[in-house]
């Protein structure tokens, strides 16, 4: 992967509309959303930025303030951290509850409001769902009818009667034997229960139906959970798609048919389209690093980050800062989390490079607090930023990758620093922009290819 020294970017003003000028998207007039080609022996979905015109769920109005975006994101962030801290304790969850200590059903992570979305279809007939995707989550869920506590969304609630492929698990089932949280109901079926980080909740009946990722490819007997009790910071979606580690997670339950894997690519702005694929060889420009494993955290995707270039140059930072706690990758965070010695070293570099270009500073926003003024510039120049993999992998961000553009008065270093060198970093969505980031879960290894989308 060529790592250049500098960006040079025109500066573009937000666009209202969707843009979608590839061959590659064929319609679904029927589910009423758009599918990426793919080949033969994988599936690919559309994904766009929930906030983002190409969304199903765009609603009327403007979409959230970057600040409350950012701060959303830091709850996200600090639920990671508290989940991955609880998991490490020598002290049992058992242990606890003898003490006396109330604890969530399921503790997941929260779920913040910077997530991309995918529309899927679930039933015989197929309906259409629109639903965040997390690899941070493990249990797809939507809402179903009848429904005694759930929140608003933009379709219809998914009505199990009008299915005939639908059915519920059994309490016996190894799928719900092997959730962390579970109930029987009198008539032997498995009740699930999610209690998310930011305190957002689903729970419902463990159920199986087909479901649709394309026309003409189905996965039956998938295994999701019908809501029937659903609040929280969820939007307007119908529910989530969990792509962890776990083996209710839909890319585990589509390895036998598309191999232990997946791949997808986050568009640079939220007026385009990127996707999801199950499946498919990967690109041949991928650099891949080794999938680390941590038996505490079993669902989350570890990555062996040991360094970061600005400017082509390596910014000095042992890898040992790095290690210390690993490095998660994560769909559902926006901004990358570095522990704070190396995201001081980076801020240092970049500040150095940008003030070579005579740019003018402006406020912090939120997390972010290296922040500056482009107004009066057509174009923009910026030191490329670029992170280094153990085994060697470089992997070169894009623009959109580098600075957080809350407007043109006010562009962010895109990166924050952890409140503790012992907290796990995190490589947020925003870095992943562009690039093809594959999941290669046969091999243990991820991969990031160059130019996956635009």
């Amino acid at each position: 992967m060529q790592l250049n020294k500098q960006h040079v970017m025109k500066l573009e003003q937000p666009r209202s509309a969707c843009i979608r000028i590839s061959k590659k998207w064929m319609a679904w007039p029927s589910m009423g959303y758009l599918v990426h080609a793919a080949a033969s022996n994988s599936s690919a979905l559309n994904v766009v930025h929930r906030h983002g015109p190409c969304s199903p769920l765009q609603a009327r109005g403007t979409p959230p303030p970057h600040a409350e975006l950012l701060n959303d994101d830091q709850a996200r962030v600090h639920s990671i951290h508290r989940k991955i801290a609880a998991a490490a304790s020598p002290v049992s969850d058992r242990a606890r509850g003898a003490k006396g200590v109330t604890l969530p059903a399921q503790r997941g992570i929260s779920l913040g409001t910077g997530n991309y979305v995918v529309s899927v279809g679930l039933g015989t007939p197929a309906r259409g769902m629109t639903v965040v995707f997390d690899t941070g989550s493990d249990l797809s869920w939507v809402q179903c009818t009848p429904c005694s506590d759930c929140y608003e969304q933009k379709d219809p609630l998914f009505d199990p009667a009008r299915s005939s492929t639908y059915s519920a698990v059994p309490c016996a089932a190894p799928e719900c034997q092997g959730l962390d949280s579970r109930s029987c109901s009198p008539d032997r079926k498995c009740r699930y229960e999610v209690v998310y980080g930011d305190q957002s909740q689903t729970d419902g009946a463990l159920a199986r139906d087909t479901l649709t990722l394309t026309p003409s490819d189905t996965l039956p007997g998938f295994v999701f959970g019908c809501g029937e009790r659903d609040t929280g910071l969820f939007g307007r979606a119908d529910g989530l798609v969990g792509l962890g580690r776990e083996k209710v997670s839909l890319s585990s339950q589509a390895a036998s048919k598309y191999g232990a894997g997946f791949s997808y690519c986050l568009p640079s702005s939220s007026s385009a389209a990127g996707y999801l694929s199950l499946g498919g060889p990967a690109p041949a420009n991928a650099r891949f690093t080794a999938m680390e494993t941590r038996r505490d955290t079993p669902s989350f995707y570890y990555v062996g980050l040991v360094g970061v270039k600005v400017a082509g140059r390596t910014v000095r930072v042992s890898p040992v800062v790095f290690a210390a706690a690993g490095t998660v990758i994560d769909s559902g965070t926006v901004i990358t989390r570095l522990p704070p010695r190396a995201y001081a070293a980076l801020r240092s570099k970049f500040a150095r490079s940008m003030g070579r270009y005579g740019y003018k500073r402006a406020p912090a926003l939120s997390i972010l607090d290296t922040c500056y003024d482009f107004t009066g510039h057509t174009t923009v120049r910026i030191p490329s930023v670029a992170l280094v993999f153990a085994g060697g992998a470089a992997v070169g961000l894009d623009f959109s990758g580098v600075l957080y553009v809350a407007k043109v008065a006010q562009a962010c270093l895109a990166f924050a620093a952890n409140g503790d060198g012992a907290d796990v970093g995190i490589l947020g969505n925003t870095q992943q922009k562009t690039l093809a980031v594959v999941y290669d879960v046969a091999n243990n290894k991820i991969g990031f290819g160059a130019n996956g989308c635009s």
